[in-house]
């Protein structure tokens, strides 16, 4: 187990001295706010429709207070990007396979201090290793022996409003660089926007298609139901195939390739042959444009859609024009069910939805402008990214430093500042990373 390094003038105590377990369960579901990590924070769950079995799982859920702090111990050997700590600034319930401690004196030790500290244990790779089982998860049996600093409370309370203070203006720094991103990407997708709807050419002839959601289109384009274009395709397969798997925010790639894996099945029995030029759906999040032109060849489970086209057809362009806005407008709304999250796009709907169909050629003199397009962004966006980062790792450094008393900010004026959370985009639904749906 790896020693967490602070100043010697600090008293310390082993971590069950300071924290009891909270494991109030929600028995007679007297609490229906759900609550979930998201990048080193709690927020609300999606609301969701109160079925049986979503109440039941609820009943299960740890009820948590403002004050406590949970730990995300699952997975521990997948290196998650978001924090597996966070504290709770509003009642609610979560996952009781998360670890939800509560101060055995709130009087002597402050929990925003405990929070810093558990952020730079987490930073530091503390946790990672400290598990049990197939999965390594992290229990309370596993840490409470932990030695802790326990500094005056007179410190604790200093460490924190300089921390508060100096984070701060790191946040507000990064809040400025990923607005940046957000507005480069917006003139990408309005780029992308018009060349997918409208073609090259700014002088083409426009006419009314007679569809809402396409509009004008140039005259030359037809305008078909995607079932003459398109047909589903459940290929079989024999021998080895490479594993692929769809990401809302990566496209289609070999399992081993995908930053965040999750995957976990016994049998590929069912799964599904794709080949390149295939379109392939995530059917429960059609109305998030998940359509994804392969270039691989490989197997996908059976809950995706694979698509091959029936007519001459540059998938990756249908890949670019169902991730417009409108369109994902109109595949929500042809998808069955009323639950968020749980909306499936039916082939028989995915086929009665009108598109528009350029002539072969066009489509591949788009698909090559939208590659500019977006390999001119994609440099951009990376530059600023890595500016994110550096200010990340001097966050993350100084947070560690000033916790275990490296850096002394005894005696340190704070002036008067406006406190500032760093943003994250709550919009991506792939962005709820190390979230257990395992209840």
């Amino acid at each position: 187990m790896t020693a967490l390094d602070f100043i010697e003038r600090w008293d310390n105590e082993r971590l069950s001295s300071l924290f009891i377990e909270n494991t109030t369960k929600n028995f007679l579901f007297e609490e229906k706010n759900a609550l979930q990590f998201f990048f080193g924070s709690i927020i609300p769950k999606k609301k969701y429709e109160l079925t049986e079995d979503l109440i039941e799982t609820y009943r299960k859920y740890t009820i948590v207070f403002p004050g406590d702090i949970i730990l995300n111990g699952l997975n521990l050997n997948y290196d998650f990007v978001s924090q597996r700590t966070a504290l709770v600034k509003n009642q609610g319930i979560i996952t009781s396979a998360y670890i939800a401690l509560r101060l055995r004196n709130r009087e002597r030790l402050n929990e925003h201090y405990y929070c810093y500290l558990f952020k730079a244990m987490d930073a530091k790779k503390i946790f990672h290793g400290m598990g049990a089982g197939i999965r390594l998860t992290l229990s309370f049996k596993d840490l409470k022996n932990y030695i802790l600093p326990v500094p005056p409370r007179s410190e604790q309370d200093q460490i924190v409003r300089f921390l508060d203070w100096k984070v701060s203006g790191i946040n507000r720094l990064i809040n400025i660089k990923k607005k940046e991103i957000k507005q480069l990407e917006d003139l990408k997708l309005s780029r992308l926007f018009t060349v997918a709807t409208r073609g090259l050419n700014e002088n083409v002839k426009l006419i009314d298609s007679g569809i809402e959601h396409i509009g004008l289109v140039p005259s030359h384009w037809k305008i078909l139901l995607n079932h003459r274009i398109y047909k589903e395709n459940c290929r079989s397969y024999s021998g080895a195939e490479t594993v692929l798997s769809l990401s809302q925010k990566d496209g289609l790639l070999p399992y081993v390739e995908m930053k965040e894996r999750s995957l976990h099945t016994a049998s590929y029995e069912n799964w599904k042959l794709v080949l390149p030029n295939d379109l392939v759906l995530n059917r429960f999040k059609a109305h998030l444009g998940v359509f994804f032109n392969s270039n691989y060849r490989g197997i996908v489970t059976f809950h995706y859609g694979v698509y091959e086209p029936i007519m001459k057809v540059a998938s990756k362009y249908y890949e670019v024009l169902y991730h417009t806005p409108k369109y994902k407008q109109v595949f929500a709304g042809a998808s069955n069910g009323m639950t968020v999250g749980l909306q499936n796009l039916s082939n028989t709907n995915f086929y009665k939805v009108f598109t528009v169909y350029p002539p072969y050629e066009e489509q591949c003199a788009i698909v090559a402008e939208v590659q500019k397009i977006e390999n001119k962004m994609h440099a951009i966006i990376s530059t600023i990214s890595k500016e994110i980062g550096i200010l990340h790792e001097f966050k993350t450094r100084l947070i560690s430093d000033v916790v275990t008393g490296k850096i002394d900010v005894r005696g340190i004026e704070i002036p008067e500042y406006e406190f500032v959370e760093e943003t994250v985009d709550t919009d991506n639904d792939e962005s709820m990373e190390g979230e257990t749906y395992e209840e």
